[in-house]
């Protein structure tokens, strides 16, 4: 439905020239959603999706295994859409403290977001309701090192940010003006909480984070938090036990019909046409969720009955490949931490997964050395190459 345009504009001077900033009207939209028969397939759908994702555990001897994993590659597919150019091997050498030569601020960027994401969700396990407070929280988590440091990390910003362009008066979108952030991210929070708007989780969680966007609360890191919203929206009304869902993949996939619907929204009112393209990825992304998991189980068991034919070696050999599936890049000091093993069993056990071809060494050094599990790394990195 295209309800016209869902807010106003605010228009001002500055640095000599007209702005026209964007005014978003609260939610939900006015005239209701249209929740019709095509939708509410789409909507069951995804939603089937969701509980099988949220099922996981089942598949896997120990689901902690994927969501440290998969919390790392949508660290790294969200920052990408902004433009980093680090990879999950780089996060992972840098959250060892050995990554020669990683893109530095990439890295600190994306490691930035797991801690945000980590954060936010054990305040919500505390009880901590998800308010503007939380979401500052977890912004000054976003940017509290590396680049964006220096734009007032967990506070809504103070002055006029932009989108598309070398200023406001030419930019592609303006958002509210600083003075209308605080009453706008208001009327967000008490739609997150109204318990009399009959809607689905699910759309609200879609609406809220375009609403999100529309308002770009923060000088920097505005994108991140936007799709870190969703699933702490979904963790928090209990859809999710664990945070699984991540659409970054199906965003960086479909970027320009992402933006596309961003701007109709806005200018044409068609909520409807946004949600659509929104639960199609929450269906597709946790469809794909749960097929890596299976692809994941396959791989550690086929490896496992691998090393168990490989002798007496083979003890300290399946201890170090259970090292490997909790951190995919590992050194021999920190399989010895995790495993209980001594030094030079540890190095037994990994001498016969580099002869099979499970594991690769990454550095080359005789000390120090450290170890990546391969084929496990190339299917966490499908769909990270960078845009």
């Amino acid at each position: 439905m295209k309800r016209g345009l869902t807010g106003r504009f605010e228009i001002f001077r500055a640095g000599g020239e007209t702005v026209r900033a964007f005014v978003p009207d609260p939610l939900p939209p006015e005239p209701p959603l249209v929740l019709d028969g095509a939708r509410q397939i789409l909507l069951e759908r995804a939603l089937l999706a969701l509980g099988r994702l949220d099922s996981i555990a089942t598949l896997l001897p120990d689901p902690h295994l994927f969501l440290y994993a998969y919390v790392r590659k949508e660290a790294v597919l969200s920052s990408q859409i902004e433009g980093t150019q680090s990879s999950l091997s780089d996060l992972l050498l840098f959250e060892l403290e050995e990554a020669p030569g990683a893109p530095m601020d990439d890295v600190v960027e994306v490691s930035n977001y797991v801690g945000a994401l980590e954060h936010g969700l054990e305040r919500l396990k505390g009880g901590f309701p998800l308010s503007n407070r939380l979401i500052r929280e977890v912004h000054a988590k976003l940017l509290s090192r590396g680049r964006g440091s220096d734009k007032l990390p967990g506070e809504f910003r103070r002055s006029q940010n932009w989108i598309g362009g070398t200023r406001p008066g030419k930019a592609h979108f303006v958002p509210p003006p600083p003075h209308a952030v605080a009453e706008c991210m208001g009327h967000l929070e008490r739609f997150l909480h109204e318990d009399d708007i009959a809607l689905p989780v699910l759309v609200k969680a879609a609406l809220a984070h375009v609403q999100f966007e529309t308002i770009h609360p923060f000088l920097d890191g505005n994108g991140r938090m936007g799709r870190l919203l969703i699933t702490l929206i979904l963790c928090d009304a209990g859809i999710l036990t664990q945070p699984l869902l991540y659409l970054s993949l199906f965003f960086k996939r479909n970027r320009a019909e992402y933006y596309r619907l961003l701007d109709q929204v806005r200018a044409e009112g068609d909520w409807e046409a946004w949600l659509d393209f929104f639960l199609e990825g929450v269906q597709t992304t946790a469809a794909g969720a749960v097929a890596t998991a299976q692809r994941l189980v396959e791989l550690f068991n086929a490896d496992a009955v691998r090393i168990q034919g490989s002798g007496r070696a083979a003890g300290s050999a399946l201890r170090v490949h259970a090292a490997l599936q909790e951190r995919p890049v590992i050194s021999l000091k920190e399989i010895c931490r995790r495993t209980g093993l001594s030094f030079p069993a540890a190095a037994t056990g990994m001498n016969v997964l580099l002869k099979l071809g499970v594991a690769r060494e990454l550095t080359g050094k005789r000390r120090n050395r450290v170890f990546a599990y391969d084929r496990y790394l190339r299917v966490l990195n499908e769909g990270t190459e960078p845009l």
